[in-house]
């Protein structure tokens, strides 16, 4: 199984605005850490020429949105709170507002799946209206691998 996770921010302001420069400019270097950090499986990009370039969707212009798949709990916590990715990580009050309910959500797929955006939107609204458990989770509620291979969603896309 490997670990799927969805973030997202509710921008300060417009992706293109002098506030959110600095961010920008912060996306190349921390996604090519991404890229390259053990365990790394895959995230969604929207431009494989332009590195700054962020996911366009249909969930709302104010929402940023980060998505990827990593081998472990243990590979993305690492990037996460072991790696460069931390120092913009402690600097996010200052791009993006902050938000009472969740805003990032993990669950374990099957290895080889790519899970589609709408999928973890779901996740995450599931977070949201159930709290955490096996198919919906956070670092600090998170469920193991095996917790998770036996739910019916977990069959569903290993076919």
């Amino acid at each position: 199984m490997h670990l799927a996770q969805l973030n997202i921010a509710h921008m300060r302001a417009p992706v293109d605005s002098p506030e959110l420069a600095e961010f920008i400019a912060l996306l190349e270097p921390i996604n090519a850490i991404a890229d390259a950090a053990p365990g790394f499986v895959w995230r969604l990009k929207e431009s494989e020429t332009d590195p700054t370039a962020t996911v366009v969707h249909d969930y709302g212009g104010h929402l940023l949105i980060n998505f990827s798949v990593w081998e472990s709990f243990d590979t993305l916590w690492n990037y996460v709170y072991r790696s460069a990715h931390l120092d913009v990580l402690r600097r996010r009050r200052e791009w993006f507002l902050r938000v009472a309910e969740p805003y990032t959500v993990m669950w374990w797929i099957p290895e080889g799946h790519i899970p589609p955006l709408a999928e973890g939107m779901r996740r995450l609204e599931r977070l949201k209206a159930e709290g955490p458990s096996p198919e919906a989770f956070t670092f600090k509620d998170s469920y193991t691998s095996s917790e998770a291979a036996s739910l019916p969603a977990a069959a569903e896309a290993r076919k």
